[in-house]
């Protein structure tokens, strides 16, 4: 497993990689050049132009490609899923765009990427502490890869989103402005921090709130922080549970609540008791006073629809006293196979997803941990812990630059967390350049999404793929 700081292809052995502590650092203002001569091999101009090669891969095929390996009889609700809107399409298509991505022009600075970074990827979580932060929060395809796919795919939701409101195209278009804005001069200002205190950086409520220029905004800030910190293991044990000769029991709700067999559950408890190891021993210790009452497979998200995932209810020393744990299934992120070497080889895909949360997050669920059932391997979290979401739809044009400018914001802080910060802010500059490219590329390639979405929804109306809206 390749260090959480990531990987630079420049060879760069500085702050924001794991160099020796005997080798001295290379001057950031050195860093800053190198990243600035990079616009001579990759010119930022170049970041606008989206046209599909004449080898892309069909979508609907692309789709088809990425339902192998799951439940065959939850492949209907992903496409589901898929088919609702081209913003829903573009949750679930993150290997659609990592190929078409891998054919751009790129500057080879390789720093922990999310990989799947799109606005319905960020949100609130409960730190540690009890704290409700926000912040990135989806980590399956999370790998060494171009910081600009990150960016690209980001912006790319942003113009979707609201063209799926209603906005016009200037106004869509000044969203991205701002959310690439925002990227530009966090990572600038990170680039300048010392190493240790970048790592500090987080976004509470209050100071989400005031990123928002619009009462309106704040209003939907504070309705879903609400709506978070209710979303808490005690909170849920009405909703998804019963009580059967006095024990609880998860509530089945058929396709997307289903009880595994019992030779199932006997390997995923013991899966989870060597889930135990790969926590802090604090935790683990913690951890060991509860006992699994009752596990179920629970469909969630859109990508990952048909991969196994499971919710454990896990009960303390009274009926009232829970912990609610979600193992979901890992596998090879789709940017792995456009990386070469070790940067694309894992030994465990749960560890992977741990440790670049880890790495992305400034704070983390103290519960993160891997498992793993047979030749399946899974990642452990926390499945109810305020986390919670800034629903899109519901939101206004200037809200939407707002949002689109806070999630440019953590996506920097994520970046530079990790590796290149400098040479990113070296590359990008302080000019509009970027931001006037990236413009135009969100146009284009949400254009592409549009056409790609339109293409998976004849796929279902002609049969050749099954939809089921659950």
């Amino acid at each position: 497993m390749e260090p959480a700081t990531g990987h630079v292809v420049l060879g760069d052995a500085s702050d924001e990689g794991f160099a020796s502590l005997r080798m001295p650092a290379r001057p950031r203002a050195e860093r800053y050049e190198l990243g600035r001569s990079l616009r001579e091999r990759s010119h930022r101009s170049e970041m606008a132009y989206w046209n599909a090669p004449h080898f892309r891969v069909d979508p609907v095929t692309q789709i088809m490609h990425a339902n192998q390996g799951r439940q065959a009889w939850l492949v209907p609700v992903r496409i589901g899923r898929m088919i609702q809107s081209p913003y829903a399409y573009l949750r679930g298509s993150a290997n659609v765009m990592a190929d078409d991505f891998a054919c751009l022009p790129a500057t080879g600075i390789t720093p922990v990427i999310c990989g799947d970074t799109h606005l319905g990827n960020f949100g609130f979580y409960a730190s540690p502490e009890r704290e409700l932060v926000f912040d990135l929060n989806d980590f399956d395809e999370a790998h060494p890869g171009a910081w600009e796919w990150d960016l690209r795919r980001l912006v790319v939701s942003v113009h979707v989103a609201g063209r799926q409101n209603g906005f016009k195209e200037s106004a869509c278009a000044d969203a991205v402005m701002h959310c690439v804005e925002e990227y530009r001069e966090q990572i600038g200002h990170l680039a300048d921090q010392p190493l240790l205190a970048r790592s500090f950086n987080q976004m509470d409520v209050e100071r989400l709130r005031s990123a928002a220029s619009r009462a309106s905004f704040r209003d939907e800030i504070d309705r879903a922080a609400r709506r978070a910190r209710r979303r808490t293991s005690d909170r849920a044990l009405p909703r998804f549970t019963e009580r059967r000769d006095g024990t609880a029991r998860l509530v089945e709700e058929p396709p997307l609540i289903t009880r595994p067999s019992p030779v199932e559950v006997d390997q995923l408890a013991e899966a989870l008791d060597g889930y135990l190891n790969t926590l802090p021993p604090h935790w683990a210790r913690i951890l060991a006073g509860y006992r699994i009452v009752d596990i179920a497979h629970k469909v969630v998200g859109v990508g990952s629809v048909g991969l196994l995932a499971y919710v454990a209810l896990c009960e303390g020393s009274s009926p009232s006293d829970v912990v609610f744990l979600q193992l979901k299934q890992a596998r090879r992120s789709v940017i792995a196979r456009h990386q070469h070497g070790d940067a694309a080889w894992h030994r465990h895909q749960g560890q992977r997803v741990v440790e670049y949360q880890q790495a992305l997050q400034t704070v983390s669920d103290p519960l993160l941990g891997w498992a793993t059932v047979g030749e399946t391997q899974f990642y452990v979290r926390q499945f109810r812990d305020m986390k919670g979401a800034i629903i899109v739809e519901d939101i206004d044009a200037r809200a939407l630059a707002d949002y689109a400018g806070i999630c440019g914001y953590l996506l920097a802080k994520s970046h530079a967390r990790t590796s290149g910060a400098s040479m990113i802010a070296g590359y990008i500059g302080g000019s509009d350049k970027m931001a006037d490219a990236l413009c135009r590329f969100a146009r284009t390639y949400a254009d592409q999404v549009e056409s790609d979405h339109a293409a998976l929804v004849a796929a279902v109306r002609q049969g050749i793929l099954p939809a089921e809206v659950a």
